[in-house]
């Protein structure tokens, strides 16, 4: 891989892609990936970074096809640049740098600060390049962002919220950064008719049927506060870790940030991952941890609740290319007028209150999607012939 990139000139998307390839050889078959509506195929000179983004790709494997998006991911030291790289705005209450960039002619180079890793976003060239083993997390939201970028295209829309399904209905759980959506929606889970459609990244769009709400293969990534209150969950730790973890102060473990990946199909099973429902609800988590009320889930109107929509719009980010080849700048506001008119006949709910897991995940979420109060997990289990 070269070292550098021409220097402080302004370059073509042709030669980024060069740079970053150089002389490096791609083993000969590549990891194949069904998304929902698009075929990927990821190639690489890493053995052991596809075997990794097999393992975590699991439930969308692919036979043998013609693709449609390839990503190329280089595994080698991290790339020196010698463009002037611009800052990616964070979003309101993150701090720190994460993301620069800079724009080539037909495309956009983007750099994460901490890792070095760099990725060229283009219509012809989508590269990974760095030390990709390290940082495959990296290299996974690079392989999201591809298909992120083509439902856009189609007039989808980006929603910071998980999803639950239930048959071919489903429900949206948005909230506040830190605000507990993916603990809700593992612990929802625990139902077996529950199943896993996304976790942070929803996308909504309206037809003639109603509102269809799209996954993305992004697998959760939760906190030690999660781990430790879930039995489904103590595999991902040592038995001395979650100790450990018990031993903190309340609010010391709820603000701790050391991110795990739930392998969805290995611990709740691979027949609970979809890839699409129709959207029946909408939860919005505005619940305080110090709240003094007991939880209360009640319908609201978006229209008369602007600020919820807050915690719901999501930015495209910077790796978004629209259909005729632009790329967003931080600078721009989110609309909320697209996202009022998909959600017009979608009910919302308001959670407020203090946060009570146990009854927003037991009762609330299971009954928007039509399970009754007497349908216990045990119950439903034993009618569908999960459990004895």
């Amino acid at each position: 891989m070269n070292d550098t990139i021409n220097n402080g000139r302004l370059i073509s998307v042709e030669e980024a892609a060069q740079a970053l390839c150089g002389d490096v050889s791609l083993l000969e078959t590549p990891l194949m990936m069904d998304v929902g509506r698009r075929i990927l195929a990821i190639r690489s000179n890493s053995r052991t970074l596809l075997d990794s983004l097999r393992r975590y790709f699991a439930a969308y494997l692919a036979p043998d096809g013609v693709p449609d998006i390839e990503v190329l991911a280089i595994e080698g030291t991290p790339p020196a640049m010698s463009l002037n790289f611009i800052d990616w705005a964070r979003e309101p209450g993150k701090t720190g740098r994460k993301d620069s960039y800079v724009d080539l002619l037909g495309g956009r180079l983007l750099r994460k600060v901490r890792t070095g890793m760099v990725f060229l976003q283009s219509d012809t060239w989508r590269i990974a390049a760095g030390p990709c083993e390290a940082n495959d997390n990296q290299v996974i939201n690079f392989i999201n962002a591809q298909y992120m970028n083509d439902l856009q295209r189609h007039d989808w829309l980006i929603c910071h919220a998980a999803g639950l399904v239930r048959g071919e209905r489903a429900v949206a759980v948005a909230g506040f950064s830190g605000g507990g959506k993916s603990t809700v929606m593992l612990r929802a889970m625990e139902h077996p008719s529950l199943d896993y459609l996304t976790n942070d990244r929803l996308f909504i769009r309206q037809d003639e049927q109603g509102v269809q709400a799209a996954g993305i293969p992004k697998l959760p990534r939760i906190n030690p506060g999660t781990i430790v209150h879930s039995e489904r969950l103590s595999p991902l730790v040592s038995a001395a870790q979650r100790e450990h973890w018990l031993a903190m102060p309340r609010q010391a473990l709820w603000d701790l940030e050391e991110k795990y990946d739930v392998m969805i199909d290995e611990l709740y099973g691979a027949e609970r991952m979809r890839r699409e429902a129709r959207l029946a609800a909408v939860v919005i988590l505005n619940w305080r941890r110090d709240g003094q009320q007991p939880l209360r889930c009640e319908r609201v109107d978006l229209n008369q609740r602007p600020e919820l929509l807050d915690a719901l719009m999501k930015s495209p980010g910077p790796f978004y290319q629209d259909a005729h080849g632009r790329f967003l700048s931080d600078q721009v506001p989110l609309d909320p007028e697209p996202y009022l008119a998909a959600l017009g006949e979608v009910p919302v709910y308001e959670v407020s209150g203090t946060v009570d897991f146990d009854l927003l995940a037991d009762h609330h979420l299971p009954a928007l999607l039509g399970l009754k109060g007497d349908e216990s997990p045990e119950r439903a289990e034993r009618e569908e012939g999960r459990a004895p």
